[in-house]
């Protein structure tokens, strides 16, 4: 079975010109088929307070009303999603950015209100993958940022990390399906001040015991839900670390298995 690398890249990575253009050299060198899924929180979030807007975070996580939507569609969609498809096609990586709304790839249905009400955020409920398999027939690597949509003509902030586990799932009959989590930790890490107590191995009969040593807090937390979920899911591999990863199998990071 063939090998399908999907890659999401967010924080410092994102932010930093220089990191970025590394990454992407890595990135346009692999040879099998692979998909990128970016964030853009943080760029987001410096536009919101460039234009006065109101950011309203709930545990870390963005209150998505209409005029926060408008915003990050044109960030993610736009400039960070354009931004990242020419420097590929800079690196003769052939690429074409997609939101879960283009060629109906994501849908999504809006996150219902329990206690908190977090407006247009989408959680996923469908990959359509004829599409996205025609481009990687081709040589043809799809760019996702971070919005899906409901196939009701709303469009609806969607977690990255999220749609490249599910991104991955949906491909794990037809792949082997290989998803990397990149960015600027080398992994998930015992003491987050110390970069050399990176957790080598994660399984889904570990994962509760760091979660109630508190060794898997905040941010880290929903992302390695993500991870467990897609290997429970017949994801092949689920690693998290620094891009080096994708070509040092040597290099310092975490593994998530079964």
């Amino acid at each position: 079975m063939k090998t399908l690398k999907i890659i999401k890249i967010g924080g410092n990575i994102i932010d930093n010109d220089t990191a970025l253009s590394a990454f992407l050299d890595t990135f346009a060198a692999i040879q099998s088929p692979k998909i990128l899924v970016h964030g853009g929180g943080k760029l987001a979030t410096q536009l919101a307070n460039q234009l006065g807007l109101e950011v309203k975070l709930i545990d870390g996580r963005r209150i998505t009303d209409q005029v926060t939507l408008d915003l990050i569609t044109m960030v993610y969609a736009g400039k960070i999603n354009k931004n990242i498809v020419a420097q590929l096609q800079s690196k003769n990586c052939n690429a074409i950015g997609f939101s879960g709304a283009d060629g109906n790839t994501i849908v999504s249905k809006k996150r219902p209100v329990k206690t908190t009400d977090f407006g247009f955020v989408g959680d996923v409920e469908k990959v359509n993958t004829k599409i996205l398999q025609m481009l990687l027939d081709h040589k043809v690597t799809p760019v996702f940022c971070a919005l899906t949509h409901d196939k009701k003509g709303q469009l609806l902030n969607t977690n990255a990390d999220t749609i490249a586990s599910e991104l991955a799932i949906g491909f794990a009959d037809q792949y082997q399906t290989e998803l990397y989590y990149c960015f600027e930790k080398n992994g998930v890490m015992r003491d987050i001040s110390d970069e050399t107590s990176v957790i080598k191995e994660i399984t889904t009969q570990t994962y509760q015991g760091l979660i109630d040593d508190k060794l898997i807090v905040d941010g880290m937390l929903p992302k390695l839900n993500n991870c467990i979920h897609a290997v429970e899911k017949n994801v092949y591999k689920v690693c998290i670390g620094k891009p080096e990863m994708l070509f040092d199998e040597t290099a310092n990071f975490t593994t998530i298995s079964k």
